[in-house]
């Protein structure tokens, strides 16, 4: 048995620490002393000092904290699926081929500021020890990464703030006459506003406007800077768990596709159908960027560089002939050309498209700065510009398309209309073939989503010829969005109420009970206060009807049989959301105890 000492302070009104001290007689041991304005915590050969300003240290030990965004991720972590913490050990560096060098210069300084940039914007750990370790400090610190780094890189301790099974399990692999010195630092501004983002979060997933604004009040209130607002409500959002799970899927089918050696087209769609989700989620882009990345790896892309970015290279080359006396501005037919390869760009998760407009973008700079005339930056403004357009007028008609309650404002309509024009004055109808084209080809395109983008396309013509007030729109997808609301409380409320008081629905006076049951339900619950319509019960009642069918008649020998074709039947003509029937589908594998993997095989047949 062990015992410990646990000491709790604060460095500043900003950060808070608590170190521990653990060893067989712990009670007898005397590990810290306040010189001046410091604390000091000791141990034979070691020191950890925590000043106003930041720590100090040397002997042992490293530093260990949760990985979240922002945290240098190593490609061997990312690719070995149980390493949650990113672990540092003094003294020691990566060599080419990812091996370790240890040294003996393992003293060293750090702000405050640089450990919650480069570690946890929360909290980061510190540790050393004596004991188990002995010789010169390179030694100790490779007897440290063998003894302790499988654990400290694996253990939910971190994630769960549960220091004292952290002790237990780190304890345990020490000999016993060994002492362990654990200091956490947390930053107690960055975890007020942690706190205050998960609760509104968890609570609305989609944060109304005056919360969010309060939320700003706050961060500015403790001087919390973007990035880690950023970084902190990215981290939030990942470990929700339904947000994790995609995520996590969409990252270990990356490192599969790694493992092998490549990605096909099957593959492909997988993961574009999980990108699909994220979306839909509200899941944000940069938990993707490092999974990305791995789509790089020479193993995983074909060495030929891909027609667009080969088009793009070129257009963007013209830039530079101006200064060969040479007309290569960039017409019309050059812009349709890059924004038909920014698209592709996107949908392939292609980020060579990006990392060539930035290159372009810092040689304009430079040649600038070097006395260039300034036409130069015109000509990339340009583009820029347009680039600018896309991603807006993107963004706003993919949330309208993948989001429930996405509710879209005058400025959001005005901006479209604006961007329409632009596009269209390039080439007709460009507009609706860059973003209404393909997603209506979208298989994973709901009932309400395809509604909504309908509305929309048919609004934003009939507002140019004067046929319809941008307030005449909003109304209309306003309604949309009140309808896809209650057909979804409907559906929730139907289905509780068939499951738990096995209420009857087959013929029309048992579907008319059992609409007035709900509706009183749900006046009772003051979820809504008005009529439900008896179309949209009879539609839930309906789909209520087929998924039963599905899960019950065609869904077994669908599994069975591997039936690809009876079960893309059912999808293209239930009219049932793809989203909805694949969550069904998880379902039921997971209550019957299935193989998911035979899930994916299923749904690879046809996304191919």
């Amino acid at each position: 048995m062990h015992q410990e000492i646990r000491l709790h302070g604060h460095v500043n009104e900003t950060i808070e620490y608590f170190a521990t001290a653990a060893a067989r007689d712990a009670y007898r041991c005397y590990f810290y002393e306040t010189p001046g304005n410091t604390m000091r915590f000791f141990s034979p050969g070691n020191e950890f000092v925590l000043s106003r300003d930041g720590i100090s240290h040397r002997g042992n030990g490293g530093t260990f904290c949760e990985y979240m965004f922002g945290v240098d991720l190593p490609l061997a972590d990312l690719a070995k699926g149980d390493v949650r913490n990113r672990l540092v050990l003094y003294g020691a560096t990566f060599q080419e081929g990812g091996s370790l060098q240890f040294t003996d210069h393992t003293e060293g300084v750090q702000s405050y500021d640089r450990i919650f940039l480069d570690g946890n914007a929360v909290a980061n750990y510190f540790i050393f020890l004596t004991g188990s370790v002995s010789g010169p400090l390179q030694e100790q610190q490779e007897g440290i990464l063998r003894l302790l780094g499988k654990l400290l890189k694996r253990t939910s301790c971190l994630e769960d703030g549960d220091d004292a099974n952290l002790t237990d399990e780190l304890f345990g692999l020490l000999g016993h006459k060994s002492s362990l010195y654990l200091i956490k630092l947390i930053n107690k501004k960055h975890r007020l506003y942690q706190e205050n983002f998960r609760e509104l979060y968890y609570a609305h997933k989609s944060i109304p406007d005056h919360e969010f604004a309060r939320l700003q009040l706050l961060a500015e209130s403790l001087g919390v800077d973007k990035y880690q607002q950023e970084r902190i409500r990215i981290d939030v959002m990942y470990k929700d768990p339904d947000n994790r799970r995609i995520v996590d899927e969409y990252k270990n089918f990356l490192i599969e596709c790694n493992r092998k050696g490549s990605i096909s087209t099957q593959e492909k769609a997988r993961l574009t159908r999980l990108k699909t989700l994220s979306v839909r989620n509200k899941i944000p882009s940069a938990l993707f960027y490092t999974l990305d990345e791995m789509l790089k790896h020479d193993k995983l892309v074909d060495s030929d560089e891909q027609d667009y970015i080969s088009e793009t290279r070129e257009i963007l080359a013209g830039l530079f002939l101006q200064e060969q006396q040479i007309d290569a501005s960039i017409d019309s037919e050059d812009m349709v050309k890059l924004l038909y390869a920014k698209r592709r760009a996107t949908e392939n998760r292609d980020h060579t498209f990006e990392h060539i407009l930035l290159e372009t973008g810092k040689a304009c700079d430079e040649k600038i700065r070097d006395g260039a005339d300034l036409s130069l930056l015109e000509g990339f403004s340009y583009i820029v510009t347009y680039f600018d357009r896309y991603d807006s007028a993107s963004a706003h008609i993919n949330q309208l398309a993948f989001m429930e309650n996405v509710r879209f404002t005058e400025e959001f309509v005005r901006s479209l209309l604006g961007n329409k024009k632009a596009f269209d004055e390039l080439s007709p109808k460009l507009f609706e073939a860059l973003f209404f084209n393909d997603i209506r080809d979208n298989k994973y395109l709901g009932l309400y989503g395809r509604k909504k983008v309908v509305c929309l396309q048919k609004g934003i013509t009939a507002i140019e010829d004067g046929r319809l007030t941008i307030a005449g729109l909003l109304q209309q997808l306003g309604e949309l969005n009140q309808q896809e609301r209650l057909y979804g409380m409907l559906l929730s409320h139907v289905k509780e109420r068939i499951r738990n008081f096995y209420s009857r629905y087959n013929t029309r006076a048992e579907q008319e009970a059992l609409r007035l049951e709900v509706a009183e339900e749900i006046r009772n619950k003051g979820l809504s206060d008005g009529e439900i319509p008896d179309g949209l019960f009879r539609d839930v009642v309906v789909n209520i009807k087929k998924e039963a069918v599905y899960l019950h008649n065609l869904l077994p020998g669908i599994v069975a049989g591997r039936d690809i074709a009876l079960r893309e039947d059912f999808l293209e003509n239930s009219g049932l959301d793809r989203f909805y029937v694949e969550e069904l589908e998880r379902e039921y594998f997971e209550l019957n105890n299935l193989d998911m993997e035979d899930l994916y095989q299923i749904r690879k047949g046809f996304n191919a």
